[in-house]
């Protein structure tokens, strides 16, 4: 038996949009008002709906409850989860309109705006503090933490605090034993990108870190630093 449509008789008397339940038109109006009056016990910032404090608060405690069923990564808003899945389908439906230089396919509009700036060049976010510009608003806000010290997303299991969530996402994988990023060669694998790149060097034998002294050169930067102290020593 198909479902009977509910009746839309509540009506916003400033956009005129109708709703079936008062309780929803209440809850929009707060659009128009701005009032906001759910806020978070940790960083106080305000949200006219409890679902979206409901979201926030896991910045703050790295919940990710939605889970991806092909390769296990996890999310803390399902629209996220909805969004990489594309990443299994192969559905990237947003071109890059430099074909003639890179032709990249994106499956995520904002994707493909961020990556256009390295075509660009464009840097519109700066720093008010140090003048330093960012393609990106959220690397700004980021970069802003430096010099406020600020420090939002903590680890429950620990306690200890990062600037970024990105940063807190690696932390808890020392807690979890969690290495999603494996090496196509040897299998061994790691708790982040960063380690799984300076691995594939002992393979691919690559070297990008050169002295600027002798030219001798290096899988890592650590360990370019520390041949430098061999020239140091030499001029002293």
């Amino acid at each position: 038996m198909p479902k009977k449509k509910e009746k839309k008789s509540h009506q916003c008397d400033i956009c005129q949009k109708s709703f079936g339940r008062n309780h929803t038109l209440t809850i929009h109006k707060r659009s128009h008002t701005g009032e906001k009056r759910f806020h978070c016990d940790t960083c106080n910032k305000p949200f006219a709906e409890k679902h979206q404090l409901t979201k926030h608060i896991r910045v703050h405690t790295g919940e990710r409850p939605y889970h991806c069923d092909i390769c296990g990564k996890s999310f803390s808003r399902s629209d996220h989860l909805t969004k990489h899945k594309r990443i299994h389908a192969g559905d990237k439906r947003f071109h890059c309109d430099k074909s003639d230089i890179c032709g990249k396919s994106f499956t995520r509009s904002d994707h493909l705006l961020k990556h256009e700036n390295v075509h660009t060049g464009e840097k519109p976010y700066d720093c008010d503090i140090c003048g330093k510009l960012f393609s990106r608003n959220e690397h700004l806000t980021a970069h802003k933490r430096i010099h406020t010290g600020e420090k939002p997303y903590q680890c429950l299991i620990c306690g200890q605090s990062f600037s970024e969530g990105g940063t807190l996402t690696k932390h808890r994988r020392i807690h979890t034993g969690e290495r999603p990023f494996h090496c196509d060669v040897c299998g061994k694998s790691f708790h982040d990108e960063n380690g799984l790149t300076k691995h594939i060097r002992v393979h691919t034998g690559e070297k990008p870190y050169h002295c600027d002294t002798c030219g001798k050169s290096f899988s890592q930067m650590a360990n370019l630093n520390k041949h430098k102290h061999i020239h140091t020593r030499e001029t002293t």
